[in-house]
């Protein structure tokens, strides 16, 4: 599925087009329709933890997002060997209209209990 960027990936300016893909069950595949070396694996948060943020009405406005809207969340992961090393953004939400196919990153207040870079293996059962 394509979406069109409507907030910046943070140090991602000219992001403007991504096509949504896949992987498996517990990864997707964001790739750059603009530039083939821009690519990011993306998990579903919440797979791993309780995760819950609002939007802030200014991005609910440039993604279209109505009280019926499908929104679908992910995460950007730093895939490591072993896969329980791998690292997970959870600072940086993005989030996917795809009714309107829009997506937006967003920027959570470090206020929050989310880390920048925290391991998956954190959040498996033992």
């Amino acid at each position: 599925m394509k979406f069109e960027v409507s907030v910046p990936l943070l140090g991602f300016d000219d992001l403007k087009s991504v096509e949504l893909n896949k992987i498996d069950d517990v990864f997707m595949k964001m790739q750059s329709l603009n530039d083939k070396h821009v690519s990011f694996t993306l998990i579903n948060p919440f797979i791993l933890r309780d995760y819950d943020f609002e939007v802030p009405d200014a991005t609910k406005d440039l993604l279209g997002v109505t009280d019926e809207s499908n929104l679908l969340v992910l995460n950007i992961v730093l895939i490591q060997t072993p896969i329980e090393d791998s690292i997970v953004n959870f600072i940086g939400p993005l989030v996917f209209n795809t009714d309107t196919n829009r997506v937006a990153q967003i920027i959570l207040q470090e206020a929050t209990n989310y880390g920048v870079a925290e391991k998956i293996s954190t959040f498996l059962k033992k």
